[in-house]
């Protein structure tokens, strides 16, 4: 049960798609959870509650998708000394699990659940055992996070919140689609950008996104987290005109007062 859609992202682009969803004509219980589902009349009954209060909700489909469980059970692996936390195997950076020769990679191996880092991670283990040097581990925290809906949602690296749980003075810049000449032009102005930066250092914190294309364009963003890019190193790039991108420039721009088209 959480109290928000899309609780990994940062809070504001989670109420900005909330409100987008509403417009679509959606009807999002939060804090809810179902108790219990009936079959009648080819129709499906929810049992909701919220509050303390329990509702009727009727369907014609249920699609019941809360969390991800590991395929553990029933392997043995404990018998070899495999350490599992929640149905997930427990590893290293580089997938070890401390059983020699035997790794976990992908969604058995816990968060991120996304094919990309899976796969990422199946090419990291083969390097290793063909004994390639410089095997590089794979960064949790470099790699972004997709949510294929319309509007689209991408992020990567710490939300503005947990920057600041963590300890760090942030600066956040943020820009929105309706200041964008191509996002006016294509008739998606329904979108934002937001950047958070390290006050100390400048380093690039994080970034997070709703609108039109940003699946694609966050990849930007995550070369910026690779390479620990700075705010100076990012508002000195140059954004070809005109593209969407070019409002992850003004973002940048945004989180030290010097944004040009807002």
């Amino acid at each position: 049960v959480m109290d928000r859609i899309l609780p990994v992202e940062d809070a504001e682009i989670s109420a900005f798609a909330k409100r987008a969803f509403a417009k679509q004509g959606m009807k999002i219980l939060e804090g809810a959870k179902v108790t219990r589902l009936d079959r009648a009349s080819g129709k499906l009954t929810a049992h909701v509650e919220t509050g303390g209060k329990i509702e009727k909700h009727d369907f014609d489909t249920v699609i019941s998708a809360v969390g991800i469980v590991g395929n553990t059970e029933g392997l043995g692996l404990e018998a070899l000394g495999v350490k599992i936390d929640r149905t997930h195997v427990v590893t290293d950076e580089f997938c070890r699990t401390g059983v020699e020769g035997l790794y976990a990679i992908g969604d058995v191996a816990g968060a991120p659940w996304l094919a990309h880092k899976a796969s990422h991670e199946g090419v990291m283990v083969a390097e290793l055992i063909a004994g390639k040097n410089k095997v590089h581990p794979v960064k949790p925290e470099t790699i972004a996070g997709c949510t294929y809906c319309h509007p689209q949602i991408a992020s990567v690296g710490h939300t503005e919140a947990k920057a600041r749980e963590m300890g760090y003075k942030v600066k956040v810049g943020s820009f929105p689609f309706i200041g964008n000449g191509k996002a006016i032009a294509l008739g998606e102005q329904e979108g934002l950008v937001k950047t958070v930066f390290d006050e100390k250092t400048g380093e690039l914190l994080g970034a997070h996104m709703v609108g039109a294309e940003v699946t694609e364009l966050i990849q930007g963003y995550v070369v910026g987290r690779q390479l620990e890019t700075t705010e100076e190193d990012l508002m000195d790039t140059v954004f070809p005109h005109p593209t969407l991108s070019e409002m992850m420039h003004e973002s940048v721009l945004d989180a030290y007062d010097r944004a040009i088209h807002i």
